[in-house]
């Protein structure tokens, strides 16, 4: 039996135009059960936009964050297999559903897109600044993280139902730091992890700032290793994290009315 797919796509002042064109690609690529809009500080030109898209639309009227967005939606979904993509289209549809194919076809439980890979099609590539903000980011979370990838940041995951009901009460990183977090934590659970080559197009007028995000990365690699050691009932994380303050998990705090 096919498994049915959810799609979440987090956004925080989009590109209408850009978005709308994208919802409307993945619908037609994947024929999806949902596609969810996770709408933070809504414009209303954008929900009015949305409106005639196959995308049910949720908001919040501040900024949760990416991941804190994203475990929003997937909690809402009700499919076999949880996917998100970022908002921007950097990846086109054709690659998001090859993120997509392994968890629908019970080959992995986490299918991670990879701008990095040796085997990514060449696309539009990014500033030679924010290129080597990446590529320390991915070479400082190799060696701190399992499992070891090439990318852990690229905006196109896809995890099924039954390990996202493990991964669920292990993630707390409310922004970027979330998808590093969601693949140590994965690998700490002895999920499968496949690695996807993706083509990439980067969008020029993000608003992702490159670094204050690779400041908030660093530290969130660091929080995701402590975490995974918990796990593994690592002695010396135990005694780290009883020492610190209680923080509640992202399931927690995920409500609309939750700043």
């Amino acid at each position: 039996m096919q498994r049915s797919v959810g799609v979440v796509v987090p956004a925080y002042r989009p590109d209408v135009e850009r978005l709308v064109e994208y919802v409307d690609r993945i619908a037609e690529r994947l024929s999806p059960a949902t596609i969810r809009v996770e709408l933070d500080a809504p414009r209303s030109e954008v929900v009015a936009a949305l409106a005639d898209t196959p995308a049910t639309v949720a908001t919040a009227p501040y900024r949760r964050g990416k991941g804190r967005a994203i475990t929003a939606g997937f909690e809402a979904l009700d499919t076999d297999v949880l996917a998100f993509a970022d908002d921007d289209g950097s990846t086109p549809a054709d690659s998001f559903a090859a993120v997509v194919r392994p968890v629908v076809e019970d080959e992995a439980d986490l299918a991670v897109g990879s701008r990095r890979h040796p085997d990514s099609p060449m696309g539009h590539h990014r500033t030679f600044g924010r290129r080597r903000l990446g590529d320390a980011f991915a070479w400082l979370a190799r060696r701190l993280v399992e499992p070891s990838l090439y990318d852990y940041q690229c905006g196109a995951k896809a995890v099924s139902r039954a390990a996202w009901n493990e991964l669920r009460e292990h993630l707390y990183e409310p922004g970027f730091a979330w998808d590093v977090e969601l693949v140590a934590i994965a690998g700490a659970l002895g999920q499968r992890v496949v690695e996807v080559p993706v083509e990439w197009h980067d969008q020029p007028d993000s608003t992702v700032s490159p670094v204050g995000t690779s400041l908030a990365l660093a530290r969130g690699v660091l929080a995701a290793r402590h975490r995974a050691g918990l796990i593994h009932e690592s002695r010396l994380h135990g005694a780290i994290d009883a020492r610190r303050a209680e923080q509640s998990r992202l399931v927690e705090t995920h409500g609309p009315d939750r700043p």
